[in-house]
C-alpha cells in the first residue's frame, strides 16, 4: 500500500477499506462531512474527532448539532486511549501529555508536539493497520503550498495504509460552496468565527493578539486557565505568545483580528 493521494471517485469503489472523515470543528471539515454524506451515500463513512480536552465550548456544541444533521454518531478519540490512561474530571489529555511526557514545556510553532501527540497519533491508533481512506477538507480554491508544488500535500498521517483523499479538490468545491452547504444544512458556521479565525484549542499558540483578547472576553475562565500553564512547574515560566505573557496581552489595547492566509497555522487542527 502507498499513501499517495487518490481521487474520491477511486476511493468510492473500494468497499473493503475503511472510509474515515476526521473532523476539527472547523467549517471546511464540517461541510465536507455533510457533502460526502449527501453525495456519496454508497460509502459507509466513519466520522472521527481527536479531542484534546482543550477545544472551545462552541466546538463541542457544534459537534452535537452536526451529529443530528449527519444522522450518525461522531467517534471521539483521545490520547488517553492511546496511553491507556483513565479519563478523570479536571485532567485533560493535554494535561497528561504536557506534564508526564514534556515536563511542562508548552508547545510552540517550533515544537508542535501537541499536533503529533494529541491529533495524529490517536488517529493512527484508531485506524491501526486497516486499509483506510482519510478524507481531508482542502478546498479547490485554497493556496496551500503543497498544492502549488512548493511542498508536501497536507496529510494527517504518513502511514502507508492511510490513503489521503481530497474530495473538495476533486469536485471543485470553493469557500462559497462551503458556506452555502453549512447554511442549507441549518448549521451555519461555528459561532467562534465571530471572534476567532480558526478552530482548535482555546490556547492555540497560532492565535493573534486580538484572538487572545477575544478569548478573554468570551471565555475568561479559559483565558485564566491558559495563563496558569505559563507558570509551569518548579519556578519555570513559559509563554503562549512569542515574546509576551498573557499578563502582557491583558494590558494591550484591543486589536482587530486580521485575515489569515491558508498556509498560516496548523492544517490538521484548523481545516
Amino acid at each position: 500500500m502507498s499513501n499517495q493521494p487518490v481521487s474520491i471517485h477511486e476511493s468510492s469503489l473500494d468497499g473493503a477499506a475503511r472510509h474515515i472523515v476526521p473532523l476539527s470543528g472547523g467549517k471546511d471539515s464540517t461541510a465536507m462531512a455533510i457533502y460526502l454524506t449527501r453525495n456519496y451515500p454508497e460509502i459507509d463513512f466513519e466520522f472521527v474527532f481527536s479531542d484534546t480536552g482543550a477545544e472551545l465550548p462552541e466546538s463541542y456544541a457544534y459537534f452535537e448539532r452536526l451529529e443530528h444533521v449527519l444522522g450518525k454518531k461522531i467517534t471521539r478519540i483521545t490520547a488517553l486511549d492511546m496511553l491507556g490512561v483513565e479519563e478523570k474530571q479536571g485532567r485533560s489529555p493535554f494535561d497528561v501529555i504536557l506534564y508526564e511526557h514534556f515536563s511542562g514545556f508548552l508547545p510552540s510553532p517550533r515544537s508542535r508536539w501537541c499536533t503529533r501527540m494529541l491529533k495524529i497519533h490517536p488517529y493512527e491508533r484508531h485506524i491501526g493497520k486497516d486499509k483506510a481512506y482519510s478524507y481531508i477538507a482542502i478546498r479547490s480554491d485554497e493556496n496551500r503550498s503543497g498544492y502549488l508544488n512548493k511542498g508536501k500535500p497536507v496529510l494527517l498521517s504518513e502511514e502507508p495504509n492511510i490513503i489521503p483523499v481530497y474530495p473538495f479538490k476533486d469536485d471543485g468545491i470553493t469557500i462559497d460552496d462551503v458556506k452555502l452547504m453549512l447554511d442549507d444544512s441549518g448549521l451555519g458556521i461555528p459561532e467562534y468565527y465571530e471572534w476567532r479565525s480558526r478552530s482548535g484549542c482555546y490556547f492555540c499558540f497560532y492565535q493573534q493578539i486580538g484572538e487572545w483578547q477575544g478569548l478573554q472576553e468570551r471565555h475568561p475562565e479559559l483565558f485564566e486557565k491558559a495563563k496558569s500553564y505559563e507558570k509551569g512547574q518548579n519556578g519555570r515560566s513559559f509563554s503562549w505568545v512569542d515574546g509576551r505573557s498573557l499578563d502582557d496581552v491583558e494590558k494591550m489595547p484591543r486589536k482587530k483580528m486580521k485575515p489569515k492566509s491558508d498556509d498560516d497555522g496548523c492544517a490538521i487542527c484548523h481545516l
